[in-house]
């Protein structure tokens, strides 16, 4: 359900075709929520039924591009306001640490070295983004970077901590 928001909130800040809005997706919410071509434009034929957005232009070799409509408008702002989101309640990562009890010292070690490799990996790739991203003073430009901040610090932290359990592991 929360791709139908994302596609409603990135056509709230301007309209958009579909490979727009994949491309949009590659570069604002990947971090924060993906999508397959495939799911965006299925998405983007559920939400034109339901009339939470309309087709504002077209284009060459069928190319549609959408707007958001007043009922798309109600509809996000309904989900900010009205709603709670689901709290993370299951986490495979946290999981396997839990039990890795049940294989060696170095696997473990291992394990919780690929997460700090791997979220150090994320973090740079959320600063170079950064970088390479045209902020504006608008509210899609202002959300977005904060967004992108919990995503650096929630690397930095996971890579903090990796660092920390593989120091609390028995000696071999």
């Amino acid at each position: 359900m929360s791709l139908r928001f994302a596609m409603l909130g990135l056509l709230a800040d301007r309209p958009a075709s579909g490979y727009d809005l994949l491309q949009r997706f590659k570069v604002s919410l990947a971090n924060v929520w993906s999508a397959t071509q495939s799911q965006i434009y299925t998405e983007l034929g559920k939400l034109a039924e339901a009339e939470l957005i309309a087709v504002s232009d077209e284009g060459p070799r069928g190319r549609k591009e959408y707007t958001i409509t007043e009922a798309g408008l109600a509809e996000l702002r309904h989900w900010l306001t009205e709603t709670r989101p689901k709290g993370v309640v299951r986490d495979e990562t946290l999981l396997r640490v839990f039990f890795l009890g049940v294989v060696s010292q170095a696997q473990a070690a291992d394990y919780l070295e690929g997460i700090a490799t791997t979220s150090g990996k994320g973090r740079q790739e959320l600063l170079e983004l950064e970088g390479a991203v045209d902020w504006d003073d608008n509210d899609f430009s202002r959300y977005g970077r904060i967004a992108l901040e919990w995503g650096e610090r929630f690397y930095a932290m996971n890579e903090e901590w990796a660092k920390w359990a593989m120091e609390q592991l028995p000696e071999d």
